[in-house]
This record gives structure tokens, sequence and C-alpha cells, in this order.
């Protein structure tokens, strides 16, 4: 066998692995799927489906998209960056950056609703020595990726980056499957969250039970005590003055008693 054929088999086959380590990747991806928090708990169960059926099939094309700069600059003590939104789930992201010169700081982080995923660590990479080429996939949607080129630690030197990003949608096929799989997820995270909800509504059922019961009987006691503090309210009025009428007594007769009566006869014989 020559040479030529034996690269060419060794370029198929890993070609072949790389194809089925892909869609290994995506199947699991695709199986672990979980639903936004804000379409999960959308008011629209229609709003749900979106994340699950991803793009439209009519008309669909897994058409690349390609995103390339030459010799950009990156100021001193500055950042570039660059994002990228990706709609189908399974689409491949592959890049290759150089600088021209001097290292460059760079990194890679995938931004989703329910939180950030960090792709690739921000480490300073010598592309001005050889190309830094990657690839991944994208597994969750919608998503935005955010390629950043780091020269903040530079206090003297501009850089030049240029890069290569491409982006490929699955196929119509493995788009299709990928729906079906997320839809089995989608459906198991929904069925746990119904049975959580459920206990939870019954649960907040039996306490509104037990509050509206507390609250009758709440009620019924504050129309009690009304009605005992009219019976009390009455008695204090009437007990007010009663005692206003003893102690305005008491003074009259401790004068009698004191000074005299007005119409006894002195030992003189004056009245």
């Amino acid at each position: 066998m020559s040479s030529d054929n034996k690269q060419k088999e060794e370029t198929t086959r890993f070609a072949e692995l790389e194809a089925k380590a892909v869609e290994e990747a995506t199947a699991t991806a695709d199986e672990s799927f979980t639903p936004s928090p804000s379409l999960l708990n959308a008011s629209s169960p229609e709003a749900l489906l979106q994340q699950v059926d991803g793009p439209s099939l009519k008309g669909y094309e897994a058409k690349e998209s390609v995103y390339v700069g030459k010799n950009v600059p990156v100021a001193v003590r500055s950042k570039l960056q660059f994002p990228i939104h990706v709609t189908a789930p399974g689409s491949i992201v592959e890049y290759k950056v150089e600088s021209k010169g001097y290292d460059i700081g760079f990194s890679i982080i995938a931004e989703r609703e329910e939180g950030i995923t960090v792709v690739k660590e921000s480490e300073r990479i010598e592309a001005h020595v050889a190309a830094v080429k990657g690839k991944f996939l994208v597994g969750s949607v919608p998503c935005r990726l955010k390629f950043t080129f780091d020269n903040e630690y530079s206090w003297m030197r501009e850089k030049q980056v240029s890069y290569r990003l491409s982006i490929t949608p699955p196929s119509a096929e493995v788009l299709l499957a990928g729906r079906r799989r997320r839809a089995k997820a989608c459906r198991k995270a929904t069925e746990e969250d119904l049975k959580s909800a459920r206990q939870r509504l019954e649960s907040a059922s039996s306490q509104k039970t037990n509050i509206e019961s507390e609250i009758a009987k709440l009620e019924k006691l504050i129309i009690e005590q009304k009605k005992s503090l009219e019976v009390v309210a009455k008695e204090e009025s009437w007990l007010k003055t009663r005692v206003d009428l003893r102690v305005k007594q008491q003074e009259l007769l401790d004068r009698r008693l004191q000074n005299g009566w007005a119409d006894e006869i002195g030992e003189n014989g004056t009245t």
C-alpha cells in the first residue's frame, strides 16, 4: 500500500471517528437537555416547544457560517471581544487563531440564560509561533459564544490577531433526531416538576384550609370579644360615674363631720 493511500485511509478513519464522537456528544447533550427557566415557566405552554424544536426544517440548510479577521489590532491594556449567536443545537464550532510577533490572551465562554460555561480558560497563547486551533460542540441553544483576545497584561505593545471562526449547523437528519431526544428529556423534566408542583400544591392547599379555619375561629372570637367589650365599656362608664359620685359624697360628709351642720346651735346659743 502506498504512503498516499495509507494517509488517505488514516484521514478517512479519523474523520469517521470524529463524526462518531460528535454524534455521541450531540446525543448526550440532547438527552441531558434541560429547558431554560423562562420558557419552562412561560405563561404560554407553546413557548417551551420553540427551544425543543430548534430551527424549522422548512427550507433548512446546514450551511456553514464563517467569520474572518485579518491583522486586527488589540490595543495596549485592552481586550477585543467577538460574540457569535448560535441557534441550532448540535452545531460544530471551529476556530483558528494567529497573532503577529507576540503572544495574546485568548478565551471562549458560552452564555445562556441559565448561566455561563467556560469553553476555553483564559490563557496566553503563542499564536505567533503556530496557529492555535480548536473545535467544540454547542449542545444547548440559544447560546452566545464570546471569543476574547486579551492584551490587558501588556503595557508596551499593541497586538495584531487574525482569526477564522466557523459555525457548522447539524444536518436535517441530526436535527430531527435531536428534536425527539430533547422532547423526551423535556418530557422527563416537566414530569418531575409536575410531580413536585402537585405535592407542593397539595401542601399549600392544606395549609390554606388550616389558615382559613384559624381565621374563621379568630373572626368568631373577635365578634364575641367585641360583645364582651361593649358590656365592659358600659360597666366601666357606669362605674366611673359611681366612683365620681361616691368621691363627692364622701367629700361632703367629711365637711359635715369636720365643720358641723349649718343649722346646729352652738354652745353660745348661736346657730
